[in-house]
């Protein structure tokens, strides 16, 4: 039993990670944009938060806790918002392939996250030395409930309020999405632009709004890995890329609908650290462990493919430019 929790437990924190990711990439690609900086704007959202809080502690005595919380949030939206809009501008404006500019700003956000929380770590006096303590905190505080509820509160209680912040996000958009004018809009937008903009729809406004929002979404991503699932420090080991692209991965799980990438993002993260919970695993067997979700998502992507649902597809014009000149 208590492997069962540790194991339950894992895939939560896990998949908290890339359900940001996940979620926020849905979002721009219904808009028909396909945004492989994913992993870029989780480390943009990383670093940013972090931070903001790192100088504003620094520079209070008695930091409060609702803006310390309240600073990372709104850092780790604003600049990978910004990366969103450089995408945009990029992909929307100028044209450029989408395949090529996402990539390119994954390694952009990297070297950038990077060379900042590198900068941090020389200011706080050494690796390993970056103190945000109060944010941290903050971020990790659980609420619980009375006795004889000891296994409800381990395994539903025991994370920071971003847990649920994310699965909200997600139910969110998917009514969202799915429900409301503006999201069925935006679906228009990202299956036949040219339908949408002689109906009125402004194909632009649309992408450029999702896109960015995306990337704000996916940025918390990196935020929650910062502060709660490293404890406030920053790491330069490309974890954070890795999830990003296992973030990519869930989209396609989860058939572009929001509320699936729930339950897919703690699957991935229940498959990621079982190999931790099986004893007598050589180091090889652990790398295929850790396969696992790419394999699952190659085996959904083959089912889909046979299945042939329309519901199941991605948007019609994903990874195209529009040109307004040719309608």
């Amino acid at each position: 039993m208590t492997e069962f929790i540790a194991l339950f437990q894992a895939a939560i924190v896990f998949g908290t990670i890339i359900i940001y990711g996940a979620v926020g990439e849905i979002l721009t690609e219904k808009s028909g944009n396909l945004n492989l900086g994913v992993p870029g704007v989780m480390y943009l959202g990383g670093i940013a938060g972090l931070t903001g809080v790192f100088f504003y502690e620094n520079a209070v005595a008695d930091p409060s806790k609702f803006l310390c919380v309240l600073i990372a949030l709104v850092c780790a939206f604003a600049v990978a918002m910004l990366g969103g809009l450089i995408f945009s501008f990029l992909t929307i404006t100028l044209r450029t392939n989408q395949n090529v500019t996402g990539l390119t700003l994954t390694i952009f956000s990297g070297g950038v996250a990077n060379f900042f929380g590198g900068s941090l770590m020389k200011l706080a006096g050494g690796v390993g030395q970056i103190s945000v303590a109060t944010t941290s905190a903050a971020f990790r505080a659980t609420q619980t409930l009375t006795d004889g509820w000891g296994i409800v509160d381990k395994l539903f209680l025991s994370y920071g309020f971003m847990v649920y912040l994310s699965i909200i996000i997600a139910i969110f958009m998917g009514w969202f999405i799915n429900k409301t004018s503006i999201g069925l809009n935006l679906r228009a937008v990202g299956e036949k632009p040219a339908t949408a903009d002689a109906a009125g729809i402004s194909v632009t406004k649309y992408k450029y709004l999702a896109t960015c929002i995306g990337a704000g979404i996916s940025g918390l991503g990196g935020l929650y890995y910062v502060m709660d699932y490293t404890k406030g420090t920053w790491a330069n080991d490309g974890a954070i890329e890795a999830l990003g692209w296992l973030a990519v991965a869930l989209v396609i799980f989860a058939t572009w609908k929001p509320k699936r990438t729930i339950w897919g993002a703690y699957l991935f993260g229940a498959l990621f650290w079982l190999y931790f919970y099986i004893p007598g695993l050589t180091r090889s067997s652990q790398e295929i462990f850790k396969m696992l979700p790419y394999l699952v998502t190659v085996f959904v992507l083959i089912m889909v493919a046979l299945r042939r649902k329309r519901e199941d597809q991605p948007p019609t014009n994903l990874g195209n430019a529009y040109f307004r000149e040719e309608r």
